[in-house]
């Protein structure tokens, strides 16, 4: 699809095209409401219910929520699988990210309201909009920098940038009002932002051009179909006889996990045998059905590129190891945070505190918020309505970031949010990213099965640390917070050794006829092991009874250590398999 030349292409703003600062936006208000939401949910799901308190919660246990949020978050990364082929075959890209982000804010306004049936049809908006929202927008970015390769490294660092500020000040502020105020007003000011990001990406139309408009001339339909048909390897009967069992199989387990924690509905309860619920025998015969489909099909290839087709999928394994534990950070952590963690301040400790968090949320808004005035200086007359849009975001971020700062500089003893922990993340990635990214262009760039050891590694040692401040405690007496920041810092380099990476390597090992299906299995691995964190993770309550909270994250410690040994002992073999892709 040729995008027609428009004025956006010679506007810049800090040397790359403005049109990258208008997907910046929208991505970051998009990152916002979902990592505001995000932080909310199990914290939601098991708070006290308490009559008259707007934050009375459902008193759900550890498993009842972890097996809900495993199975939101899995949901997750499977529609955007779909999503992505309507968007390519019928909408176009930029539709699908419209329609994604209005469905997306009316789950967000849904989850406001105080109601079991809201909140679930809130929960099921979430999953279908990021479904049509996810895939799309780095697919605009790409077409957005095909004339111009050599700047697109640093248009999608500035991309991943947006995102992890949305998260941040989402997870800071919606978190913040949700404890403070009640969880309907951090549901529903996580709708807002993503009502007014999606009004901004609308109004940017003039300045976009043909950007994600779907070319449905008959030249581009051939030209599409010519390079899109794997004339050498079609999916054959028993593929797609496969592929529909272990769906449907899967989509079955998947609700039925939650439903039957919940005394609702067992639908494999036949099954059950005095060992293993019926439920995992299940998914046992569906994962070896699978690899077998899988292993089937790449055997069909010719040597260098079906060997180059297993070594993503061994790095896809190990990927599951890291987000497996990784992914601790939305379940067990904020469980964690909440009940174990000494979160009181005082004096000095507290006016020290109030100042590191003023400073961490004022700069990156300033910071920010210079970049908004340079887009609307290049791009006013353009697009008038969508900096209008943009600038009321800006006055409502900093109204709530200046007025939880002053709520919280006004008192004498003070207790810090749950949520506030979770913003360390985007925080480390934000201050760590580019100088983690200087090693990539270094002498000492490791291999891909060292990176991913690397990474490992580091989720273990994070876990490691935690586990040595839970052996501490004792009747009244809980873990000092700087355990827990340590612990989310080395998890943040972790993801940086692993996260960037993946993808990149996906891309360069798979022919570009086969790369929709491959990414469709690097998603299906992540999806994995974010329902296993959220099952894993809900068993924290049920450990620390039984053995202690340490044995617990110790489990978290030897796990992916165990893993990162592994990979790092077949870095010859994966090095072997990608035939010199570097």
């Amino acid at each position: 699809m040729e995008t027609t030349p428009t004025e956006f292409y010679k506007s810049n703003v800090l040397g790359q095209r403005s049109g990258l600062f208008v997907l910046f936006f929208t991505e970051m208000w998009e990152r916002f409401s979902f990592y505001g939401m995000r932080v909310l949910l199990i914290q939601f799901l098991t708070a006290a219910v308490i009559a008259g308190d707007p934050k009375s919660g459902w008193a759900w246990s550890a498993e009842q929520a972890g097996a809900l949020y495993g199975t939101y978050a899995m949901m997750l990364y499977l529609t955007p699988i779909f999503g992505g082929v309507i968007a390519d075959k019928y909408i176009g890209s930029r539709m699908a990210v419209i329609i994604g982000a209005i469905i997306m804010t009316i789950g967000h306004a849904a989850m406001a309201f105080d109601t079991p049936v809201m909140f679930f049809i809130g929960l099921a908006c979430l999953v279908i909009g990021t479904g049509f929202f996810k895939p799309n927008m780095p697919s605009i970015l790409g077409e957005m920098y095909k004339d111009l390769p050599q700047k697109k490294d640093g248009a999608y660092t500035i991309f991943y940038m947006g995102v992890n500020a949305g998260a941040f000040f989402g997870m800071m502020l919606c978190g913040y009002i949700a404890e403070t105020q009640g969880w309907h007003w951090g549901f529903g000011l996580a709708g807002i932002f993503m009502l007014l990001g999606t009004l901004q990406f609308a109004f940017a139309k003039p300045l976009m051009g043909n950007l994600g408009i779907l070319d449905k001339s008959e030249e581009a339909v051939a030209a599409k179909n010519a390079a899109d048909t794997d004339k050498r390897n079609p999916f054959t009967s028993l593929d797609y006889i496969l592929m529909t069992v272990v769906g449907i199989i899967g989509f079955l387990y998947a609700f039925n996990d939650p439903l039957s924690k919940n005394g609702i509905i067992d639908m494999f309860a036949f099954l059950d045998t005095p060992v293993l619920r019926g439920q995992y025998i299940m998914i046992f015969i569906a994962l070896a059905l699978f690899i077998y489909m899988l292993v089937s099909r790449i055997l069909r290839y010719d040597k260098v590129v079906r060997d180059r087709m297993f070594a993503v999928v061994l790095l896809a394994f190990f990927l599951i190891f890291f987000f497996m534990s990784f992914e601790q950070g939305a379940t067990s952590l904020v469980l964690v945070a909440r009940d174990y963690i000494d979160r009181s301040l005082t004096g000095t400790a507290l006016t020290t505190f109030n100042i590191v968090n003023g400073l961490l949320t004022i700069v990156p808004l300033a910071i920010i918020s210079w970049v908004l005035v340079k887009l609307a200086l290049a791009t006013w007359k353009k697009i008038a309505l969508s900096n209008i849009v943009l600038i009321s975001c800006f006055v409502l971020i900093w109204g709530a970031a200046l007025w939880m700062l002053k709520n919280e500089f006004s008192k004498e003893a003070s207790e810090i949010t749950v949520s506030w922990f979770s913003t360390l993340n985007s925080f480390f990635i934000i201050a760590l990213a580019s100088t983690v990214s200087k090693l990539w262009e270094s002498k000492y760039n490791p291999s891909a099965a060292f990176k991913y050891g690397f990474g490992l590694l580091l989720v273990a040692i994070g876990f490691l640390v935690l586990g040595l401040g839970a052996s501490e405690i004792g009747e009244g007496v809980k873990i000092s917070m700087a355990f827990l920041v340590l612990t989310y810092l080395f998890h943040t380099l972790g993801e940086l050794f692993i996260s960037p990476v993946g993808l990149s390597y996906v891309s360069k090992l798979v022919p570009a006829r086969m790369l929709a299906f491959m990414f469709g299995i690097w998603y299906l691995a992540i999806a994995i092991a974010q329902k296993v964190a959220a099952v894993l993770g809900g068993q924290v309550e049920t450990i620390q009874e039984e053995y202690s909270l340490s044995h617990f994250f110790f489990l978290f410690t030897a796990i992916p250590a165990a893993a990162a040994i592994l990979v790092m002992v077949l870095n010859p073999l994966i090095k072997k398999l990608m035939h010199g892709i570097k």
